[in-house]
Order: structure tokens, then sequence, then C-alpha cells
């Protein structure tokens, strides 16, 4: 298990296949509630590659020192994706506050 947020990953294996392969992260908050931004491809074994990027947030708790993954979103498409950017950019435009 992980003790920093840096050593969090949705890298996954079975066996010696790599079944999740990480591609990025970006670490939106820090502490005792940790959230994170992954891209990452799934293996597809019918077509023996990786599949398309997807993406998931994931929020980690820290408990006894070790983070535990309390909840995950993951954004089903490229798609959904940019509709998240431009709904953000939007609110963030109409609100300026900071």
């Amino acid at each position: 298990m992980a003790e920093k947020p840096e050593e969090l990953t949705v890298n996954y294996y079975e066996g010696d296949l790599q079944t999740v392969k990480e591609l990025d992260k970006v670490i939106l908050s820090k502490g005792a509630w940790t959230t994170i931004l992954f891209r990452y491809q799934e293996w597809d074994a019918r077509k023996g590659e990786y599949g398309p990027e997807k993406y998931t947030i994931r929020r980690y708790q820290k408990r006894d020192g070790q983070y535990q993954q309390r909840s995950k979103f993951n954004i089903s498409s490229r798609d959904q994706a940019r509709n998240i950017v431009k709904a953000l950019q939007s609110w963030l435009e109409k609100n300026p506050a900071d």
C-alpha cells in the first residue's frame, strides 16, 4: 500500500500481463483525503493491444499511514472529458473569484 500520494497508481497486473497501464497522473489535492486524476489504457485481449486512453478521478483516504481508495469516477469517453473541461471553463469564466 502507498504511504505518499505520489506512490498511488492505477497500474494493474494479472500475472506478468499489465492489464491497466498508467500513462500520467495529476494530484489534484493532498492530505488526509487525496484526489488524483489518472490517464490510463486497458489491455484489450481480443486485439492483443492497449485500447484508447481513458481517464479516472480517484479519492483516497489516509488511515494508519496508508492510503485506501474510497471512491472513483470513470470518464467514459474523450467527448465526456471535453464536456467536463468545457463546463468547468465556463463556470470559472462566469465567476472568476480567484
